[in-house]
């Protein structure tokens, strides 16, 4: 009979294509997934993968073996699962990602309360702009937009993301402000890299009559983190298309001003996304819920998107 630690580290091996993502995701060490899964294939008598530099490859074996252990190696850990969850408090390190400005400004306040109610649980936060593989990199749950979801992941919708055309003061001072987005290209401009390819972003920009017209930009300067983008604006160099959450601060203090107020970009859901497995673990659904609620409650949702501008303006 096989150990269940053998039957894992095969299955979480043909999951993410090595031995070290495995590991990650199993608090092992790439070397004790590896004996694991040669184990096993001593054991069975079988190859089970095909190693190689770039990684693994099931064999026409493994292929069918995978399709035979994954169904009842998941319904044991659901079991398993299924105990802790009504066994006690939620408990455990709890494998986070988020973008560092949005992280930072509006997630980790959270954390007072969070830890209060369950003190047995450990957020592991990493800060960081990328969308993560939560299976291959270990993960429990991130919050993120802007990119589709990787496969088997279900997400919360926390808020929309609206982008706004903002400069600094000293910037705008002796020079005609644009009608619409087609004259910000007239302005200096700082943009942004998209963090999955590398380019440039382009944004379409709407007005509340719902006409849209692409907002192209002269670029002085690119950058790859929202965070500098916001920064570099400050600093005079050109307009930035920034968040609403990244710039509504330095609206209020005066540090920058908004262009083109009818008008901002959408780019999609900020989401809460976690795996689509059937029973999450308590110290996952127990912080799922516990954002999803605290965002409703203090209506974090409306940081977000242009509404709290269009209330700043009236005010």
């Amino acid at each position: 009979m096989e150990t269940l630690a053998n039957l894992e580290s095969f299955v979480r091996s043909a999951e993410t294509g090595s031995f070290s993502a495995a590991a990650r995701r199993l608090a092992l060490t790439p070397a004790a997934v590896s004996r694991n899964v040669a184990q096993l294939e001593r054991n069975l008598g079988v190859k089970l993968f095909q190693r190689s530099t770039r990684g693994l490859t099931l064999t026409e074996a493994g292929e069918h073996f995978l399709q035979s252990v994954r169904v009842g190696l998941d319904s044991i850990q659901d079991a398993i699962a299924s105990i802790t969850v009504n066994a006690g408090q939620p408990a455990g390190v709890l494998k986070l990602s988020a973008a560092p400005g949005f992280g930072m400004d509006y997630l980790l306040p959270l954390m007072p309360a969070f830890l209060e109610r369950y003190p047995a649980v450990t957020p592991d936060w990493y800060f960081d702009n990328r969308p993560v593989d939560l299976i291959a990199d270990g993960f429990d749950a991130a919050i993120g937009g802007g990119f589709d979801l990787p496969p088997g992941m279900v997400a919360r919708e926390l808020g929309r993301i609206h982008l706004i055309a903002v400069a600094s003061p000293a910037f705008l001072r002796g020079k005609n402000r644009p009608q619409d987005p087609t004259g910000l290209a007239e302005l200096a401009g700082v943009t942004l890299r998209s963090p999955l390819n590398g380019r440039v972003r382009t944004l379409v920009m709407r007005n509340s009559a719902g006409t849209e017209l692409v907002a192209i930009q002269k670029p002085v300067m690119m950058v790859n983190d929202p965070d500098a983008l916001s920064r570099a604006t400050l600093l005079g160099l050109g307009v930035g298309l920034v968040a609403v959450p990244h710039a509504a601060p330095h609206l209020e203090s005066g540090a920058l001003e908004r262009l083109l107020p009818d008008w901002h970009g959408d780019i999609g859901p900020l989401s809460l996304y976690f795996s689509s497995q059937k029973l999450l673990p308590a110290k996952t659904r127990t912080f799922v819920d516990f954002v999803t609620e605290a965002f409703r409650a203090q209506k974090l949702a409306q940081v977000l998107s242009v509404r709290s501008q269009a209330r700043g303006d009236s005010a």
